[in-house]
């Protein structure tokens, strides 16, 4: 490595960066690819039926093969569209998603690094303007389509995220009241030393506290909503606009607006699991403390992992087993029942804080 310490700091910084956002970003697209196939896996189950089983042992090679057709399958753009806006709304769907993880801590550290791409003091509003964009990709493809269909579907994604993206904010406040930092990796130190069944320790989890599990359980609510999953899939709405904002789609663009549904779901688990369940601690065995070794280093982004896989599986549950609601409940929800919850919570918070100093 003596060839890297006699680079200027600049240049270090560059390249241990990009260390660092290649492999995360291959392994969030394994994990986008993979999630698909474990969806239609699990919605075989659910449903007594068998799946896909054909591309390779126990269709493993699924995801690979869907990507090959997405790549040679003919790329129409009909005439009638708004040409520049329909290609610009592919990538505006899948960007943000890849720039999200770069703030969430994915582990503790290998050697000197720590395993997160930027480290922001203000990790959290940055995860939320990123998060916010999404939505114009929709809305985007909504209004290049041309269309009825698609423009409706693209004014309901609208409005669901105006309707959510509220509630979401403030079910994080009563966190960082708590943390006292907006870096998300020191919120992931603060839940670090806790046991989640035997809350006699001094700091927290989730569990410990009923202002917390009531902040993750809006969360999870509006994180189902701004990634357009079933029970809040108004957007799509198969039977009512034949699919929504993605209708005129084909081929590679068609495939990114699906990859990006799965690469938001990704995203959503991951903040919650960094929010509400210590993202790669696990203390039970004494894995909270930064690791030392390689392979500590190693085990600890496995734990985060597996978090993510967990709360990505709560996600596919939900969408094979709740029916859709109608708009009007969609909307009712979203105003008068998860937004006075969420101010009432950060206020219970703040009086509970101020009690205790």
């Amino acid at each position: 490595m003596a060839w890297f310490n006699q680079l200027d700091p600049t240049t270090q910084f560059v390249l241990l960066s990009a260390a660092k956002v290649v492999p995360v970003a291959m392994i969030l697209l394994g994990l986008v690819a993979y999630t698909v196939l474990a969806e239609r896996k699990i919605c075989a189950a659910m449903q007594d039926r068998i799946g896909p089983n054909r591309a390779g042992p126990f269709g493993i090679w699924q995801p690979i093969s869907d990507a090959v057709k997405a790549f040679f399958k003919e790329d129409f753009t009909p005439d009638h569209v708004r040409k520049v806006y329909f290609w610009l709304a592919p990538a505006i769907v899948m960007i943000p998603a890849l720039l999200t993880i770069a703030v969430i801590p994915f582990g503790s550290q290998l050697g000197q690094q720590k395993m997160v791409i930027a480290d922001l003091n203000v990790g959290v509003l940055y995860t939320f303007g990123i998060v916010s964009l999404g939505v114009y990709g929709i809305v985007l493809a909504g209004y290049a389509a041309n269309s009825k269909y698609p423009f409706m579907g693209g004014i309901r994604a609208s409005a669901q995220m105006i309707s959510y993206e509220i509630a979401m904010g403030m079910s994080v406040i009563p966190v960082f009241l708590i943390v006292g930092d907006l870096n998300l990796s020191r919120v992931v130190g603060s839940q670090a030393g806790t046991v989640a069944w035997l809350p006699v320790l001094p700091n927290w989890t989730v569990f410990q506290s009923p202002m917390l599990a009531l902040s993750f359980a809006i969360f999870l609510v509006a994180a189902f909503a701004e990634t357009n999953r079933l029970p809040f899939d108004l957007p799509e709405a198969e039977q009512e606009l034949a699919g929504g904002y993605n209708i005129e789609y084909s081929s590679i663009k068609f495939a990114l607006f699906f990859m990006g549904e799965y690469a938001n779901m990704i995203a959503a688990s991951a903040m919650m699991v960094t929010l509400f369940f210590g993202g790669w601690t696990l203390p039970l065995f004494g894995l909270d403390a930064p690791a030392t070794t390689l392979f500590g280093g190693l085990l600890h982004i496995g734990i985060f992992v597996g978090k993510v896989l967990v709360m990505l599986v709560i996600f596919i549950w939900v969408r094979w087993m709740w029916p859709r609601f109608r708009y009007d409940q969609l909307m009712d929800l979203g105003w008068k029942r998860m937004l006075p919850v969420a101010l009432a919570n950060i206020v219970v918070t703040a009086a509970w804080l101020w009690l205790r100093a």
